[in-house]
């Protein structure tokens, strides 16, 4: 018995100090924006335009048939019900509020932000984080400040683009290929959505972006001695992301429509 108290202490222990370390990161990253030297902008912006590149362009060829398909599956679903429900708050609530933001937060997770906790463990492991320091470079501003602002503002265009493909290229398959009388469904769309309805799929993308970089970085910076070890490491960052959305998902939801 006292063994297994013992556990259960030292996991909790273990969680909260995580959980502690993870804001004192994005509060230190946070803080990165109001110290802004002349000194290698260039290569933050060139950096930041790969990180958009490699998180926002080349996941599109993904994004686009998940949306297209998910939107032609809700819409062909509940049109068959539309007597029971408004299609159009349906749609809202499924697409704008909740799967929009999370789904594009996991694609996200799967395709890039593991590979940059893997990118980080190995610059880690061997020492390139030290020879940066040592050539006087803070890694925050160079390494970690860029991939915040690529893969934030990667989720927040991702999120658009799904919810634009999911709604109306859903609606466009559906008329072209199928006989499901779907009515004024766009007009009933936009008289269901409001500007809550945007402003919180936008504050869980940003959110969903800043916590997805946070943790993998924080994985990638963690004490780490050999290679074998960065495969398991980066499989617990993708975890804990996936975990920590659907966390922040509810939180939101529940902030802002109970």
């Amino acid at each position: 018995m006292n063994q297994i108290t013992g556990y259960v202490g030292r996991t909790a222990i273990d969680f909260v100090a995580h959980v502690i370390n993870i804001f004192a990161f994005i509060y230190r990253m946070l803080m990165l924006f109001f110290h802004r030297p002349a000194e290698g902008r260039a290569v933050m912006r060139r950096n930041i335009f790969d990180q958009v590149f490699f998180t926002a362009v080349k996941p599109l060829t993904l994004v686009i048939p998940i949306a297209l398909i998910m939107g032609s599956t809700f819409i062909v679903q509940f049109s068959r019900v539309s007597g029971q429900y408004d299609l159009g708050k349906v749609i809202v609530l499924l697409i704008v509020r909740e799967f929009g933001p999370i789904i594009t937060a996991i694609l996200v997770t799967l395709n890039s932000a593991t590979a940059v906790a893997a990118h980080i463990s190995y610059m880690n492991v061997l020492r390139e984080i030290d020879a940066i320091e040592m050539a006087g470079i803070d890694p925050m501003r160079f390494i970690c400040l860029p991939r915040l602002i690529g893969i934030t503002g990667a989720i927040f265009c991702l999120f658009i683009v799904f919810d634009l493909v999911a709604i109306f290229g859903g609606y466009a398959t559906v008329w072209m290929v199928t006989y499901v009388k779907m009515g004024n469904l766009l007009s009933q769309i936009g008289n269901a959505i409001t500007f809550r309805d945007i402003l919180v799929g936008v504050v869980k993308a940003i959110s969903f972006g800043i916590t997805i970089t946070v943790i993998c970085l924080d994985h990638g910076f963690s004490p780490q001695k050999q290679m074998t070890d960065i495969p398991m490491n980066t499989a617990k960052a993708s975890v804990e992301c996936f975990f920590a959305c659907l966390v922040i998902n509810v939180i939101i939801s529940i902030l802002f429509y109970l």
